[in-house]
């Protein structure tokens, strides 16, 4: 399963039942999940069925969700993951933060925890990040972790509600990773 990565200030470790109430709080408001591509949860219930979802795809693919956990509270304030996987690979990165969150940095600091698992232990070789192009908190996390820009995959995405969207591409290889010297990044 998945390993427990701590940063300085962050644990990340999977996610679990019990950080429902703290995902519901986030998952619920529009300012997250449609910029990622997914439905606002309309419900508790709703949150509990999808972090059960998580559970069992990590049952199948021997990976799953992190939660980001804040060392100094032990809040849970969003989650990051890797998905699409192809073993030794690549993988895509995947992240959604509590809005009361945003700007202080800690999608870049748990990317740069995942992406060192990624590169160090589960030896891939690409990781990228697929985002709309208006999401430009997303595009600066991308920049802070020194991703490369590749381009617009055009009409890329279709939403939760049928709305098709442009996406940009960013990438870092292992190669870029380990020639940046890795937790570096």
């Amino acid at each position: 399963m998945l390993p427990i990565i701590q940063t300085k200030r962050l644990i990340l470790r999977t996610i679990q039942l019990s950080d429902a109430a703290d995902m519901y709080e986030y998952a619920k408001t529009p300012d997250v999940g449609p910029v990622a591509g997914w439905e606002p949860h309309p419900d508790l219930n709703h949150t509990l069925m999808i972090i059960n979802m998580f559970k069992m795809s990590a049952a199948k693919t021997g990976l799953g969700v992190f939660a980001i956990v804040l060392k100094e509270n032990k809040k849970m304030i969003g989650t990051i993951e890797l998905f699409n996987h192809y073993q030794h690979f690549k993988a895509e990165l995947g992240y959604a933060l509590n809005k009361d969150y945003w700007g202080n940095g800690y999608v870049t600091e748990a990317a740069k925890g995942v992406l060192k698992w990624a590169f160090e232990d589960l030896a891939l070789k690409r990781v990228e990040v697929n985002l709309f192009v208006d999401n430009y908190r997303s595009e600066r996390v991308c920049q802070k972790l020194g991703m490369h820009y590749e381009g617009i995959k055009k009409k890329g995405y279709m939403r939760y509600d049928g709305k098709i969207f442009d996406e940009k591409v960013y990438h870092l290889t292992d190669d870029e990773y380990f020639n940046k010297g890795g937790e570096g990044l």
